[in-house]
C-alpha cells in the first residue's frame, strides 16, 4: 500500500481529524491544482477539468464538511485519476 493509499484511507476513516495540509497533498495528488486566496481570504479553490472545490483552511483541522465533498469528487473521478 503506497503513501498516498494510507492517507486516503486515514482520511476516510477519521474525516474530523483531517489537517489542511493532508487534504492539500491528497487533492494535489490527485490532479487538482490549488489557487491561492485572495488577500484576506482563507479560503483554497481546488481545480481539475470542470471541476471545482473550495475549502477554507481551519486550524487545527478542516471541516468534516469539506472532507467528505473531496471524497465524493475523488469518487467520482475513480482511483488516481
Amino acid at each position: 500500500m503506497s503513501q498516498w493509499e494510507k492517507l486516503l484511507a486515514r482520511i476516510r476513516r477519521h474525516p474530523k481529524t483531517v489537517t489542511f495540509d493532508e487534504l492539500d497533498i491528497l487533492l494535489q495528488r490527485a490532479g487538482f491544482v490549488r489557487r491561492q486566496p485572495r488577500s484576506g481570504s482563507s479560503h483554497y479553490v481546488y481545480i481539475k477539468g470542470n471541476r471545482i472545490l473550495t475549502v477554507p483552511k481551519h486550524s487545527p483541522y478542516v471541516k468534516a464538511v469539506y472532507v467528505k465533498q473531496a471524497l465524493k469528487v475523488l469518487d467520482e473521478e475513480g482511483p488516481e485519476s
